[in-house]
């Protein structure tokens, strides 16, 4: 007994945590002070930590400050740093001191709220902050939580639009008969995220089914509603049922923002389901004067946006609003014996474990609170509007370059731009502006991302790392003109 006794663990010591905690938030708050000195983009290649690291788990305990070494000399090397200044691909990923001890907070309370029950104050927690923010968005009545619709915190825009989508699909074959799975028809623009195929391909939709209308420069990439109309009355004459329709605010790709209240109007008529996509573009729309790119979500079944893009609460926190809560609790919800309870089974409560593929959840209402209550709205609606002008001085920089051009006007916080061909030759300028994007990357001083809009090659830079100012966009600026100085000199 004596010698079993000596290794009996105790993994949650106050003290412990206290000293080993002060030494993590040390070396975490180390990080970002030094976070400018690292290699934005990692550059080590594929295999590279299986030969650092042993090939079984130690039998025996190590020092936290073994941990936290390998951490340092074996670990960030392989880091992409999403929280430097100079980290300007696809969308930002904001981290903040608030959003940071919001998820010490849940961890430390370590809860699994998947009904009322498991933890009363996580599910209400997050119907209030849903329910704040939706009123800073000025979202319609019908998305609080006091009547039939709310508001749910999902892992991801992915998984947002796959719940959204299976409430939408059963409630059709409810009515339709379940044998109608194969006449179900999905309508989105060319430039909507690839969520939406996967969304399909779980949801069992039929591939042939999934309408994706092409958009072009003639609209800056937005879907046209004569299109999706054209396309539904198509359907509805071949017999087939068309049942959910993505509209996007801010798409991946250039932040294109389709016409909400016109294609709201042909879902409606069409029965059909109006989910909108604003992960990225849905912060910026607390501000008064940008909260018209939203201004026809009125008509829409549920609205989505990224909290962990750009309103500086760490991943993970996708927001989901439904008008009908039922539509997802009827698709969503289990029953088994185990989890039943008073409060559950007199439906007095909401169980998000209904709202949302797992069961188990964690407490991520705690870090969103802390955001909105440590900053403040008017501080968070600055810290948006600071960005949207560093990114309109950066285009502002690139159209003054003669060897460069803004490839769709700038509404948020993306630039979309590349080098100019010469003698007209499309196919060599999207080779050069690959080549352009793998020197900027490679030199380790700055991180973009690129895409194609109409078959170009684009380079886009998004400006949203808490840490980026004014100084970083100006570096970022001129280390793109002279590699693309050197590559017109070749």
């Amino acid at each position: 007994m004596e010698n079993g006794s000596r290794h009996v663990l105790k993994p949650m010591d106050s003290e412990q945590l206290r000293e080993y905690g002060h030494r993590v938030v040390d070396f975490i708050a180390d990080y970002y002070k030094t976070i400018e000195s690292f290699t934005v983009l990692s550059q080590v290649q594929p295999g590279y930590l299986h030969n650092l690291l042993p090939d079984s788990a130690p039998d025996h305990p190590e020092t936290v400050e073994q941990v936290l070494d390998d951490v340092k000399t074996k670990i960030l090397p392989g880091v992409t740093h999403w929280q430097s200044p100079n980290f300007f691909a696809y969308y930002p990923s904001n981290s903040s001191v608030a959003g940071f001890l919001g998820e010490m907070l849940s961890a430390g309370l370590g809860i699994v709220g998947f009904s009322w029950v498991t933890s009363p104050a996580a599910t209400e927690l997050e119907m209030i902050v849903l329910d704040w923010l939706a009123k800073l968005l000025n979202l319609p009545e019908h998305f609080l939580c006091k009547g039939n619709g709310g508001g749910v915190i999902q892992g991801s825009a992915s998984e947002a639009i796959l719940v959204v989508m299976i409430a939408a699909r059963d409630k059709v074959l409810r009515s339709a008969g379940k044998n109608s799975l194969g006449k179900l028809v999905v309508y989105s623009s060319d430039q909507t995220h690839s969520a939406l195929q996967k969304a399909c391909q779980i949801a069992g939709i039929h591939p042939e089914n999934c309408r994706v209308l092409k958009a072009d420069s003639s609209t800056n990439y937005a879907l046209r509603p004569e299109l999706l109309q054209e396309a539904v009355s198509r359907d509805l004459e071949a017999g087939l049922i068309p049942f959910f329709l993505c509209g996007n605010v801010g798409t991946t790709s250039s932040a294109a923002v389709d016409p909400l209240a016109a294609l709201g109007k042909i879902a409606k008529s069409n029965e059909i389901w109006f989910h909108v996509d604003a992960a990225y573009a849905g912060s910026a729309c607390i501000c008064p004067e940008y909260r018209q790119y939203i201004d026809g979500v009125e008509t829409a079944d549920s609205f989505n946006m990224n909290a962990h893009k750009w309103f500086l609460t760490n991943f993970d926190c996708s927001l989901l609003w439904v008008k009908d809560q039922h539509a997802l609790t009827e698709a969503l919800s289990t029953n088994p014996e185990f989890l039943k309870n008073k409060a559950s089974q007199a439906n007095l409560v909401v169980d998000y474990k209904d709202w949302q593929i797992p069961l188990g959840r964690r407490f991520r209402s705690l870090k969103l609170w802390m955001v909105l209550r440590l900053y403040g709205a008017e501080t968070l609606k600055n810290y948006i509007r600071n960005h949207i002008k560093l990114a309109k001085d950066l285009e502002q920089l690139v159209s003054q370059d003669p060897n460069f051009e803004v490839i769709t006007p700038r509404i948020f916080s993306l630039v979309c731009f590349r080098m100019v061909p010469i003698d007209d030759d499309e196919n060599k300028c999207n080779s050069r502006n690959l080549e352009l994007l793998e020197a900027v990357n490679s030199s380790g001083k700055l991180f973009i991302s690129h895409t194609a809009l109409s078959g170009k090659i684009v380079l886009r830079c998004a400006i949203g790392a808490p840490l980026t100012e004014e100084k970083h966009v100006k570096e970022t600026w001129k280390v793109i003109q002279e590699k693309a100085s050197y590559l017109l000199r070749k």
